[in-house]
């Protein structure tokens, strides 16, 4: 019998975090500097949540508002992530299967999942480190040559 593959396998085990305090403009100029959509909330070093690039289109101002562009950015700047933040965000652990991570992704129709031991995050793995291991797998190749970014 073949081993299912595990999250510990593909994860990304170079997990950029952000804290409760930070701004949505801190949160979004990491994500786009790092080329990321989501991030782990820390405090204290356990995992409080998870903000995506969604949640900071969703924070942005309505097409109705009728405040001025230098009240948004005056308000959007003093926004901090925790209060938009996704709380208790769904996690695995390195021992969870890549089938079961998968399933979780597809039924909850969210593109990645903190990686935790305890409230420690360990690190993260995504839709696209689901596609990798299917790509890698597929073809035959497996964990041994797959290639982390």
């Amino acid at each position: 019998m073949v081993q299912e593959e595990r999250v510990k396998d593909w994860m990304s085990v170079k997990v950029v975090t952000i804290s409760p305090e930070q701004t949505l403009p801190d949160a979004h100029e990491t994500m786009k500097r790092r080329k990321i959509r989501r991030l782990p909330v820390v405090d204290n070093g356990a995992l409080v949540g998870i903000i995506t690039l969604g949640d900071l289109r969703e924070a942005g101002p309505s097409d109705a508002t009728s405040l001025s562009v230098f009240e948004l950015n005056y308000l959007l700047a003093r926004l901090k992530v925790g209060e938009i933040m996704t709380k208790d965000p769904l996690t695995v652990t390195p021992q969870t299967g890549l089938t079961e991570a998968a399933k979780l992704m597809l039924h909850h129709k969210i593109g990645g999942l903190p990686v935790v031991e305890g409230k420690t995050v360990v690190g993260i793995i995504t839709e696209s480190d689901i596609f990798r291991a299917y790509v890698r797998l597929a073809e035959g190749v497996g964990i041994a040559a797959a290639v982390h970014p």
